[in-house]
């Protein structure tokens, strides 16, 4: 791709979500998502590859859905109180139909089947994009929209997208699907807790963002996307390999890491708003997907790679850690003992 479309596509981008972020109004808010989509679907499609175009193809028929439902709430909206404010949402129908739209752009369960065959269609590079600043735009809709919504809706989508992010994986063997998984099981964590305690959504919203991007990057390096590939990196790269297995543990949830952090305070703020059945269904939930970590990383470490594979092997390996690759790293594995410091930022 030219380097000049490039620079445009990528600040297009930017610009985007920056809009989104900064409207108050709904029709400013679309308007930076539909830049945001039109501005990743060359990068999508840039390969000219079949699965490559009919990713890009199911990306955009969803995203427009999703953009005109989302339009026709805040004009339901508008029609009955006369105010295009986004904190403004007097109609009940109205903000459960913009929520829906809006958990129909990040993924969230019930409306997420679209996600996993997306993100098998990418570039692990477009990967990267589309499951983490792809996501801050719409987040940040869902952020300012959640106190208009009834918190069973919430906890709805929050629910079902912690089970189904954790049952969907479980017969993965492609890692694009698995991390798409993983992405509706951690938005919908995050909706859980929206109606409590926002401020622990955006932690648990970078946190995620900071883990996946370092899977992404070492995957990246390492050129795997399936659990064979990966299951032969351990002999070229021990170090990407030990990375990866880490970050997909805290993924997981699991202490002492960073990803346990946030699961561990959206169980804590759960059980002191009287929901003990929604936290232990929760905590149930991030079991299931921790198995699937637990499987990638068996695949990875104590499976020995046969000596004939059909795996393409480089005679020179690239230099394996960067210096972005090493500071998301060690973030995603060692903020768990920063945890009052982070809520102290926060609130």
């Amino acid at each position: 791709m030219n380097p000049w479309v490039m620079f445009i596509l990528i600040a297009s981008l930017g610009l985007g979500t920056t809009i989104t972020f900064a409207s108050s109004h709904w029709l400013l808010a679309w308007m930076g998502l539909e830049i945001n989509t039109l501005a990743i679907i060359p990068l999508m499609a840039q390969h000219h590859h079949p699965r490559g175009v009919e990713a890009t193809t199911k990306y955009f028929l969803t995203q427009a859905a999703a953009a005109a439902l989302m339009l026709f709430a805040a004009t339901s909206n508008a029609w009955v109180t006369g105010e295009w404010h986004i904190q403004q949402f007097s109609s009940p129908l109205a903000a459960t139909i913009a929520m829906i739209s809006l958990a129909m752009k990040v993924g969230l369960a019930p409306t997420h089947l679209w996600l996993p065959e997306v993100l098998q269609g990418l570039d692990l590079t477009t990967g990267l994009v589309l499951s983490t600043w792809q996501k801050l735009a719409p987040m940040i809709l869902i952020y300012q929209l959640a106190p208009n919504v009834n918190s069973t809706v919430l906890l709805i989508l929050g629910l079902s997208s912690a089970l189904i992010g954790g049952w969907g994986g479980l017969n993965q063997t492609q890692l694009r699907k698995i991390l798409a998984y993983s992405s509706i099981a951690h938005m919908g964590w995050m909706i859980m807790v929206l109606k409590y305690y926002p401020e622990l959504m955006i932690l648990n919203l970078a946190l995620y963002i900071i883990m996946t991007s370092t899977v992404f990057m070492t995957l990246k390096i390492v050129s795997a996307t399936s659990i064979n590939a990966l299951s032969t990196v351990w002999t070229k790269t021990p170090s990407i390999v030990s990375i990866v297995m880490l970050t997909m543990l805290s993924l997981g949830g699991l202490p002492p890491l960073s990803g346990f952090m946030p699961k561990w305070m959206i169980l804590q703020e759960l059980t002191k708003q009287d929901l003990s059945v929604t936290a232990t269904m929760m905590a149930l939930a991030a079991l299931i997907s921790l198995f699937f970590y637990l499987r990638l990383c068996y695949s990875m470490t104590l499976t020995c790679s046969p000596g004939t594979n059909n795996n393409k092997s480089p005679w020179r390996l690239e230099t394996a850690v960067n210096a972005p690759l090493a500071l998301m790293a060690t973030a995603s594995l060692t903020l768990l003992p920063l945890t009052p410091t982070a809520i102290a930022l926060l609130t």
